[in-house]
């Protein structure tokens, strides 16, 4: 399959790790630096692309960069930049967060692939963290731009990967992936037609998955299932390889269930904040939780009738590609549900980092998320997560409306990297309408309630 759209959906099916585990409430903190180093020290999928591919990828730039070899620190953010990826807050060879190295038998590098921390390693405020999600990254520039440095031409992919930095079709490359598995899966001499169409989508924070019981925006897989979170390895492992792997990931999905978000780093305003806390038991606590020493979270899926969010996500996994997962090995003791009952609200701590909001990314702050009217249509993705990008009072990243043009929608297939700094509403998915509920506040309660907020 190298050099087809299939060798895409593998490499990105990496990234697929979005499921929203949960924990116990003491996890094993043995289970957890075990999935702490499973996670961040290892690879499990082969090489992708040659050493030289990482070296070249500055020539498809347009612009001079840091020599590799002379000066690869400064090479590596200048790649990291360009691509919107971050620094690795671990031990990871040189390369920035969602590139690894992967290793011969005699520990020389063969070479590397992709990795989780692309989509879910972020920045904010100039520091990284793992589990929270990438809203810089443009998958689809990063992967071409490989292939094209690797000597390769760019594969052709039927489904979009992302049309804006921050946005990645994770839930398509898994449907593929498992259209060339048959249940037991052995692998398909010809793809199943599952008939499903995911839209693009905001990568989960992935400190908020401990107080789940479901996973997924669509709530409708349980939280217990190790097996979903290893759907990526389907781009090469046997069942014999999956079932070994199982006790790793459950080891993985415990340190996920580890993590904690980062504190605000600016001062909040303590008086205003009661003030929105308040605000927050009347209007919000039914669907997101309680938050402080004594904590409850519903698990609330919101039906789309209610909420009124875009509904291709909902609506875009047939019943078809369900039944399939469910026969196979990765639902054997967890199915996927065949229910279509809403939107799940998430829990909401650390939500002042994760802008852009909505489970696609289409608003950029939280004051246009609590005032509808205020939403912009075509707006522009910040140029990176330094604090200057940072808009604490509306909280959220700064933006710059962009005027519509004829062509604006449908996205071309291929796109400039400029193009990808401007995220369009129109596009498929990616609506910004719902989520109306903080329309009925005054602007003093809206503005209390985001300094609330930014205490969670």
């Amino acid at each position: 399959m190298r050099g087809s759209w299939m060798l895409v959906v593998s490499l990105a099916g990496r990234l697929a790790l979005g499921g929203e585990p949960s924990r116990p409430s003491s996890p094993d903190p043995v289970a957890v630096d075990r999935g702490r180093t499973a996670l961040l020290a290892h690879g499990y999928l082969k090489a992708e692309w040659g050493i030289d591919a990482y070296r070249n990828a500055w020539k498809f730039w347009g612009t001079p960069a840091p020599d590799p070899e002379a000066d690869p620190e400064g090479y590596a953010r200048a790649f990291a930049s360009y691509y919107g990826l971050h620094p690795a807050p671990y031990d990871n060879e040189g390369l920035p967060m969602g590139l690894r190295w992967s290793k011969k038998a005699d520990g020389t590098k063969a070479g590397f692939q992709v990795d989780c921390m692309a989509c879910h390693g972020g920045s904010i405020a100039g520091k990284s963290y793992v589990g929270l999600a990438n809203s810089t990254v443009d998958y689809e520039l990063l992967l071409f731009d490989l292939f094209r440095a690797d000597g390769r031409r760019p594969p052709l992919v039927p489904f979009t990967i992302n049309t804006a930095r921050g946005t990645v079709n994770a839930g398509m490359m898994s449907i593929v992936l498992l259209s060339v598995r048959n249940p037991d899966l052995s692998r398909r001499t010809f793809p199943l037609l599952l008939g499903s169409n995911l839209p693009e989508l905001d990568a989960p924070a992935w400190w908020v998955l401990k107080h789940k019981t479901t996973m997924y925006q669509d709530g409708r897989t349980p939280a217990a299932s190790v097996r979903s979170i290893m759907q990526f390895l389907l781009a090469e492992k046997t069942r014999a390889e999956f079932e070994a792997l199982e006790p790793t990931f459950a080891d993985i999905r415990a340190y996920i269930g580890s993590l904690e978000p980062p504190a605000y780093p600016l001062p909040i305003d303590a008086t205003v904040a009661a003030r929105g806390k308040a605000v927050f038991e009347r209007s919000c606590a039914r669907c997101h939780g309680t938050y402080g020493p004594v904590r409850s979270y519903p698990n609330k899926l919101v039906p789309l009738d209610v909420v009124g969010t875009d509904p291709a996500r909902l609506l875009g996994i047939s019943d078809r590609a369900v039944e399939h997962y469910n026969a196979s090995w990765f639902a054997e003791h967890h199915p996927v549900s065949l229910d279509r009952n809403g939107y799940q609200a998430p829990p909401l701590d650390g939500i002042w980092a994760t802008a852009p909001y909505l489970h696609n990314g289409s608003v950029p702050t939280l004051h246009a998320l609590l005032h509808s009217t205020e939403r912009p249509a075509r707006f522009t993705r910040p140029p990176s997560t330094e604090l200057e990008h940072y808009d604490a009072r509306n909280v959220g990243w700064k933006f710059t409306p962009v005027e519509a043009s004829p062509a604006a929608s449908p996205a071309p297939r291929k796109t400039s990297r400029e193009a990808h700094f401007v995220y369009d509403t129109h596009r498929y998915g990616l609506g910004n309408q719902g989520h109306t509920f903080g329309d009925k506040l005054t602007e003093d309660q809206r503005m209390d309630l985001i300094e609330y907020l930014k205490t969670l």
